[in-house]
């Protein structure tokens, strides 16, 4: 009784408020590039579309299939993705994924938002959808920069 008190705490007010309202739910016409990945464990699957000017994402979109950790995770990402380049992106997978398995700080500015996902740090099984999006964004971004 009391893992499934803990797990309800884990789907918080704000959580399930970023889960309804994910910015850029919608994928790109002719993207420069698209990335879709899958978590093995739970099976949810996020693609990313984006163009990337000046070095910086200039357009993005995504196609989350995820469970509401998984899309708060994207909303987040979703609410600052545009203006940020590549360094700033990979910082911040790098961060939340140190947050979430190292107890690590929240990610730095403009990422702080991932702070609502601390709670998960005890659940191991729901990282991998956490970290989709921003995990996709970051190989769309390399895959655009070595072309």
């Amino acid at each position: 009784m009391a893992e499934n008190a803990d797990l309800m705490s884990l789907y918080s007010t704000r959580i399930l408020a970023l889960a309804a309202d994910i910015p850029h739910q919608t994928r790109l016409d002719a993207p420069q590039v698209s990335v879709k990945r899958r978590s093995p464990l739970c099976g949810s699957t996020v693609t990313v579309d984006l163009d990337m000017q000046g070095g910086r994402v200039s357009r993005f979109g995504q196609e989350v299939r995820a469970c509401a950790l998984g899309q708060a995770a994207a909303a987040v990402l979703g609410q600052v993705v545009i203006g940020r380049d590549a360094v700033e992106l990979a910082r911040a997978r790098d961060q939340l994924k140190a947050m979430l398995t190292q107890s690590g700080p929240v990610p730095d500015t403009p990422f702080e938002g991932y702070e609502v996902l601390t709670p998960a740090r005890d659940y191991r099984n729901r990282h991998a959808s956490i970290l989709l999006a921003l995990e996709a964004t970051v190989e769309a971004v390399e895959k655009l920069s070595a072309s």
